[in-house]
């Protein structure tokens, strides 16, 4: 049964456990000894004779392969289909001698044929995974070849000693998506794995094999053999805490691609809104820093009859506006609310709120763009959630750059500064899923990402900081960094396969939030990290420097030329709308070079 099996019918994900077996005929037995019986979820074992050569069964004056019979176990004539293939519950092990990169020709083409023949057998028979056998020897170009044309060809249907073996093997297949590793514990784990970049890989598979003096013909009235083992392994994840309702809620999610908002071309949808409503240590922590701001904004002797004005731009649904007044009940100072929201399908729901906490005369709904809207009067706090994952990326600047004209000179603004983070990571599995979209446009687009099958390479470093209210207008909202990684001595080799975005918010002097992993709060969950990825990943070593370019780029002549060859009315039309384009773009140059990603936001862009 699934382990950590806590009978709620939870079972979470990867928590099975099997057992290999050695090679039998009747693999209807097998199934019943070790699934039926011994409560395993799947056997790894072999689906033919592994003393069985090609090369014993060939004739001397021919050059092909006699069509014999050669030693499978049983066929699905005898084992019913759901029984090889339903829920995986038999993984087929390839003969381990096989050397496809020997340097003796018999051997390895012996090899080949084997390798070809039992995975087109576990494809024939529909087997969910083959466990492949580790590379004989430092070279593994043959057999990486072999196994690619499998992978690519019609039929589509490792842990190795050393990552470097692995990761070889994996560049020579072009980072194929069906292509996984698999641990063997039967290895030192400390010595072998923990201290290998392989512990930062995405593992679906542990290996253990079965005691060979199993005898196959015991009765069920005898508790099997190797149950003590599936006891031992699957009480390490009972005693795991259980899932949190809101991480249950995650699973399908993770190290997802999502598309990131575009504020100014889409609207938030109410799931969005509602999904952000319940982040209860966020609009805390905005409470407390609107708190601070009215007392330092209004002194207490003439709290009862100064009226403080307060925009909130953004108000969605009306959290910002309920921490508002909330603050204003703390500290007993007088409030007079202005929430702007563009959406006018949030503004249905927001006007519902109003009216439902009797707000209807401190609270004034003003539907429009910030950017665009004629203030009646100047505000004194200027109040805003316009952050995106990586700070910057839903045009936080932007909008407030255009707010900031109503805000009196002494105004505040929430938040009052923001810093971006990059982080190098590992994560194949992040990569696999935009390589597989084999467009441009997906392997260079910075996506919205709840990272978890990941490796953290080196610590995150500041990136871009913007800082609120900007009261010099020539300052551009255009950036340049240089980072530089150096990527620790006590690790191994790894691959980067592009970087993770955070940020730190200062909402007000001492109020902060962030998403940033070494001062994130756990219970803080409004934003995911962004990721950006490499169109190729880059090898580093331990103790190597990572260098990484990265821009935000502003352009307002751009749109114009995209349109170009459209119509000259179109052209013209779009001039007049002034309409800008924002995006990000980004490179490494060491240890080797990557292409400038993004260039010209071909791929992925904020519209202004």
């Amino acid at each position: 049964m699934p382990l950590g099996f806590r009978g709620e019918g939870i079972t979470y994900t990867a928590r099975f456990c099997g057992v290999e077996t050695p090679f039998y005929f009747n693999i209807k037995e097998t199934i019943k000894t070790y699934i039926v019986h011994g409560d395993f979820d799947f056997v790894v074992s072999p689906l033919m004779f592994s003393g069985h050569s090609p090369s014993k069964d060939r004739d001397p004056e021919v050059h092909n392969l006699d069509r014999r019979l050669y030693p499978y176990a049983e066929t699905d004539i005898n084992v019913a289909w759901a029984q090889w293939a339903k829920a995986g519950i038999v993984v087929a092990k390839i003969c381990p001698w096989l050397d496809l990169d020997s340097e003796d020709e018999n051997v390895r083409t012996d090899s080949e044929a084997i390798l070809k023949q039992q995975i087109e057998w576990a494809s024939y028979l529909s087997l969910k995974a083959c466990l492949l056998p580790t590379p004989k020897g430092n070279s593994c170009a043959n057999y990486a070849r072999c196994v690619n044309q499998i992978l690519k060809g019609p039929k589509n249907n490792m842990q190795v000693d050393s990552w470097q073996t692995w990761n070889s093997f994996r560049v020579l297949c072009d980072h194929h998506n069906l292509l996984t590793i698999a641990l063997d514990i039967n290895m030192n784990i400390r010595s072998c794995y923990q201290e290998s970049p392989a512990s930062r890989e995405l593992t679906k598979t542990l290996v253990r094999g079965a005691c060979r003096c199993c005898n196959i013909r015991y009765r069920c009235s005898k508790r099997h053999p190797l149950r003590p083992y599936l006891d031992q392994v699957s009480n390490v994840y009972k005693q795991r805490n259980p899932l949190s309702e809101r991480e249950c809620r995650e699973l399908d999610i993770r190290d997802f691609l999502q598309l990131p908002l575009r504020p100014f071309r889409n609207f938030s949808s109410a799931l969005s809104y509602e999904g952000q409503a319940t982040d209860s240590l966020k609009y805390t922590e905005y409470e407390r820093a609107i708190c601070k701001a009215l007392l330092d904004r209004v002194p207490n002797e003439k709290a009862s009859f100064i009226v403080t004005v307060l925009v909130v731009v953004g108000a969605g649904r009306g959290s910002l506006v309920f921490a508002s007044l909330k603050a204003a009940e703390i500290t007993g100072r007088k409030l007079k609310v202005y929430a702007v929201e563009k959406n006018p399908q949030t503004v249905i729901a927001l006007d519902e709120v109003i009216k439902a906490n009797n707000w209807v005369d401190i609270v004034f709904i003003v539907t429009s763009d910030v950017r665009y809207w004629n203030a009646p009067e100047r505000a004194d706090i200027l109040v805003s959630d316009l952050l995106g994952s990586f700070g910057d990326n839903e045009l936080s600047p932007e909008s407030l750059d255009g707010a900031q004209r109503f805000l009196e000179k002494d105004g505040i603004s929430i938040p009052s500064s923001y810093t971006s983070f990059l982080q190098p990571l590992t994560a194949s599995k992040s990569y696999q899923i935009a390589k597989a979209r084999k467009y441009i446009l997906h392997s260079e687009s910075a996506c919205v990402v709840k990272l978890y099958n990941v490796a953290r390479l080196a610590p995150s470093q500041q990136v871009f900081t913007f800082t609120h209210p900007k009261w010099f207008d020539k300052e551009s909202n255009e950036r340049y960094k240089k980072l530089q990684f150096e990527i620790p001595k006590d690790t191994g080799s790894a691959m980067v396969h592009g970087f993770a975005g955070y940020f730190n918010m200062t909402l007000y002097k001492d109020v902060c939030l962030a998403t940033e992993p070494s001062t994130k709060k756990p219970d803080l969950f409004s934003w995911f990290p962004m990721f950006f990825p490499l169109r190729m990943p880059i090898r580093v070593d331990r103790g190597s420097i990572l260098e990484v370019h990265f821009w935000r780029c502003v352009d307002s002549r751009k749109v114009g030329f995209l349109f170009l060859f459209l119509h000259f009315m179109l052209l013209i039309w779009i001039a007049l709308c002034n309409l800008k384009q924002v995006w990000y773009e980004w490179c490494v140059t060491s240890p080797s070079s990557s292409p400038i990603h993004n260039c010209n936001g071909r791929s992925c862009w904020m519209d202004l």
